[in-house]
């Protein structure tokens, strides 16, 4: 499996704006972005203008860098929100929402989605009682997210200092003593934490 090991401050001057890849960082002076507001490589500060199709596919790789999704992964996602009644860019942000490592990094259990992801593959999470270690796993309402008992030291300061940088959206609920997430309800569209224009995403796909 691919997996990205170049700098992640690239990213987000690629797609121009605070992807919040790298937890704290992100919101110091320390954040390239702040610093060098334009495109990396050697013709970044100048601007082309941009294609339609352009505009597409950097919507798309937004999506993708933001939630850590690779491509064939992103794009059977966007195939199930087709499935789904309603509006297929809304659905495609709920899907991505539902994602075990998004859930964990939105409660303010990581400082980023990267770190959310390696603590549950390292099995930090017990969902419904059940260990499961699938950052893909889509939970549903309902659902009881918390820290294994084993973990719970190791992961309580962690936790308090995260929780402190991250609003807690309605869809979810945490108790932090107890290390413990509820699935309130459906994640609500309204409450993303980053502005992305899903349909330019579906126009994408839909070529």
């Amino acid at each position: 499996m691919g997996r990205y090991t170049e700098s992640k401050c690239r990213l987000c001057r690629r797609e121009g704006v605070k992807l919040f890849l790298k937890g704290d960082r992100c919101y110091s002076d320390k954040c390239a972005l702040s610093r060098r507001p334009y495109a990396p490589g050697q013709h970044g500060r100048f601007r082309r203008r941009a294609t339609q199709f352009a505009i597409h596919l950097r919507e798309k790789q937004k999506a993708k860098r933001i939630y850590g999704v690779r491509e064939g992964q992103f794009r059977r996602y966007v195939e199930l929100a087709k499935k789904r009644k309603g509006v297929t860019g809304e659905a495609l942000l709920k899907i991505l929402e539902r994602r075990l490592d998004n859930v964990v990094y939105r409660a303010g259990f990581a400082y980023s989605r990267d770190q959310a992801r390696q603590l549950v593959s390292h099995g930090h999470f017990l969902v419904n009682g059940r260990h499961l270690d699938i950052p893909s796993y889509l939970v549903r309402e309902g659902d009881m997210v918390e820290v294994r008992p084993q973990s719970k030291e190791k992961l309580r300061e962690l936790v308090k200092g995260a929780s402190e940088r991250r609003p807690l959206p309605g869809w979810l609920s945490r108790d932090l003593e107890a290390l413990r997430i509820q699935v309130a309800s459906e994640p609500q569209v309204e409450e993303l934490d980053q502005s992305i224009e899903t349909s330019l995403i579906v126009e994408f796909y839909s070529r």
